[in-house]
């Protein structure tokens, strides 16, 4: 069992105020895996204090060279690779098989991507007047735990390479990876209170670092009840906010669209880390023609997916993160069933031969409709929902359906498949089960949120404007 007892303060490892720990458990055993300190709101006190008296000297330096130091960071996040993959195998669940490239790889790429981005970006544009893009200042960033280092990079590297400075509480379900992404950073050699770590509960540390007068701007990921919260406290000192909530993204499957490949594609989009993304394609929506293919292919396709221990050879799909998310899944589960869809697989039992761990079977339900809970409420497990459509403007009405608006995908001839994204209120659409791109902008409409990550776009997010005429 690893115990992290100190918080990354001004440049040091220092003692938290108060005594208290979290227990980290270990998603596939149910046991502790590693403890951290349970902060209070004076650490997030001494942190901003740290964070503002470092703010001019690093916002000064040339962004190439922050931009620099985040290349560093990099680098030394790679040299811990398999040891975060390993750390995050155990307290996230997913397979270590995925977890190097995907969670380790997203953040190390993400830290490289913020850096390339200080470097290029035009941050004076002459005109009518200058335009001056400036750091907005002291940024709290709150991240949560499904994608630990990723989310901590779209925060706190591109708000550096901007020339803010951070106080990161990330969740306490998922901190092991990033102590040892803040041990890179002390490596790396920000200067003194540029970069700050403090763990604690959302409704404590997180709370005061919304409501602290000296943090200029809050970047929130997670659930958008939390999201709504952190916005009504940030908006007492009315200090910019941004925030990554939730989803339930549709996959559009037109009518001409390669079926076999599509929902192959589609499934592995939904059952990604256990399903617990919030990006997540889990409605499929699909013509009522092809209703019965659709169902026969992705239930051969689900039962591919071998659930257990992650690091177990062959596991496609680990546990998910706790007790409280693996009944959560399981509830909604039941309640599909309850409500009248058809369940394809899967089910609310546990797997057979899993009853420790917080596992949960591969779902799918089809003849599902708008009015289902299943089909408006984001599940964050494997499951999966299939809805059929008459007509393409039924498809696309299906699609905008629900409360969020995050991502997206349509599969079918490509004209037809861009008119149709064109029409999804949605952040971000995928074309023919085209891979993530690192630059896009990425972000929701709606209840998913508001503002950009990644790219230009995430660099933008932390810089305010101004104009000098003359």
């Amino acid at each position: 069992m690893t115990d992290y007892t100190r918080f990354y303060i001004g440049g040091e490892w220092v003692e938290p105020v108060g005594t208290g720990r979290l227990e980290v458990l270990d998603s596939a055993t149910e046991t502790v895996f590693a403890t951290v300190p349970e902060g209070a709101p004076a650490d997030i006190d001494r942190a901003v204090a740290a964070a503002r008296v470092a703010f001019p000297g690093w916002s000064d330096r040339p962004p190439a060279a922050r931009g620099a130091i985040l290349a560093k960071v990099a680098s030394l996040l790679e040299e811990r690779r398999d040891e975060a993959a390993d750390a995050l195998s155990h307290e996230l669940g997913m397979p270590r098989s995925q977890s190097a490239a995907i969670q380790v790889g997203s953040g190390i790429g993400t830290f490289q991507m913020a850096a390339s981005q200080a470097a290029t970006y035009q941050f004076e544009q002459p005109g009518d007047s200058l335009v001056i893009r400036e750091p907005i200042g002291v940024v709290g960033a709150i991240t949560p735990w499904n994608y630990p280092l990723n989310q901590v990079g779209a925060k706190v590297a591109y708000a550096l390479a901007a020339g803010c400075t951070v106080v990161l509480k990330p969740s306490e379900v998922t901190p092991v990876s990033v102590f040892m992404l803040a041990a890179a950073i002390d490596e790396a050699g920000l200067p003194p209170g540029v970069f700050n770590l403090v763990t604690g509960l959302g409704p404590v540390v997180g709370e005061r670092l919304a409501e602290h007068p000296d943090v200029d701007m809050i970047s929130f990921t997670g659930s958008t009840a939390a999201g709504k919260r952190v916005a009504a406290v940030a908006a007492q000192t009315v200090k910019r906010v941004a925030l990554e909530l939730g989803g339930k993204s549709a996959n559009v499957l037109l009518d001409d669209a390669d079926f076999p490949a599509a929902v192959t594609a589609g499934v592995a989009a939904c059952y990604l880390n256990a399903g617990q993304t919030c990006s997540a394609l889990t409605r499929m929506i699909v013509p009522r023609a092809q209703l019965a293919e659709v169902e026969e292919l992705a239930r051969k396709e689900a039962e591919q997916y071998v659930v257990g221990d992650p690091f177990a050879a062959g596991t496609r799909l680990g546990p998910v993160v706790s007790d409280a998310q693996r009944d959560r899944v399981r509830h909604y589960i039941q309640l599909g069933i309850d409500e009248g869809a058809t369940l394809v697989t899967g089910g609310p039992e546990a797997p057979e031969g899993l009853e420790v761990g917080y596992y949960v079977k591969p779902t799918v339900f089809s003849d599902v409709t708008t009015a289902m809970t299943i089909a408006q409420e984001e599940i964050f497990g494997p499951v999966l929902v299939i809805m059929p459509y008459d007509t393409e403007d039924e498809a696309v009405e299906i699609a905008n359906s629900t409360a969020y608006g995050l991502s997206g995908g349509v599969s079918g001839g490509p004209e037809r498949a861009l008119r149709v994204a064109r029409r999804l209120r949605t952040g971000q659409v995928r074309l023919n089960r085209a891979r993530p791109v690192r630059s896009a902008p990425f972000g929701g409409y709606k209840e998913s949120g508001n503002g950009r990550e990644h790219g230009q776009f995430g660099l933008e997010e932390f810089l305010e404007t101004k104009a000098v005429i003359g």
